[in-house]
């Protein structure tokens, strides 16, 4: 059902999920921006997937389908915020999020429903979308290509990315899904299976579990191997990355 004009411009929702896997409501005239307090989502759209840990968000415009998946409890803070309001970007986008945003979004859902017509309501929510659009973009999305035996590879090794790419049968050549990979995502076959395996790693280091660990949940051979991937995936160490 369409967003009414007597329904409020901004609304909230607080949600801890348990591991599995959910499809996000769709509402026409509403933007979403999912906040994870704690634990790692993964929230996928048709052309890609973005692996969301603690204090990072992901801003989905009005009616992009999108399903989340997490393989441990994860505490998620929604903000649905009307597509009447004006400048708000239009296209999916991971986001780090600052410590003045993040009391602001939490204060936002938990005061939510928010109104324009308020004074205090229109400060806080003009104060928030200023903020909103000034912060960088996090490098937590992992293009999906959209040829179906690529597809088929791609979803192999999300489910598992430490297999190896010798690993994975899908009816096509290596060379057929390097082709594919590069002209869809932008990224090489290896390069993409790099990404994909970081990104899997999140899950483990957000449940406190030691780089070590998270190395062996990535399918490296060492902490040190698995770090260097690590920092030239998302530019930093494990630690400081999720400080």
């Amino acid at each position: 059902m369409s967003k009414s004009r007597r329904e409020p411009d901004v609304r909230g929702y607080s949600v801890t999920h348990p591991p599995g896997r959910a499809t996000l409501p769709i509402e026409p005239g509403w933007h979403q921006l999912l906040y994870a307090a704690s634990g790692v989502m993964t929230i996928s759209t048709a052309t890609g997937a973005w692996a969301i840990p603690p204090h990072r968000a992901l801003w989905i415009p009005d009616s992009a389908a999108a399903t989340i998946a997490n393989r441990s409890r994860v505490a998620v803070r929604t903000l649905y915020l009307s597509s009447d309001l004006p400048a708000l970007p239009c296209k999916t986008r991971a986001i780090t999020v600052s410590g003045l945003v993040r009391e602001l979004l939490l204060h936002a859902v938990k005061t939510s429903p928010l109104d324009l017509s308020k004074p205090v309501d229109a400060a806080l929510i003009t104060v928030l979308m200023d903020q909103l659009k000034a912060l960088p973009d996090a490098p937590l999305l992992l293009p999906l290509p959209q040829d179906p035996r690529a597809a088929d590879a791609a979803r192999v090794l999300m489910d598992d990315p430490t297999l190896s790419l010798d690993d994975v049968r899908v009816g096509a050549s290596s060379r057929t899904l390097e082709r594919a990979f590069a002209a869809e995502t932008g990224l090489t076959l290896g390069g993409w299976h790099r990404r994909a395996r970081i990104l899997h790693s999140l899950d483990s280091l957000a449940s406190g579990g030691s780089v070590t660990a998270a190395a062996s949940a990535a399918g490296y051979a060492t902490p040190s191997a698995y770090v260097a991937a690590f920092k030239q995936e998302l530019g930093e160490t494990p630690r400081r990355f999720l400080s």
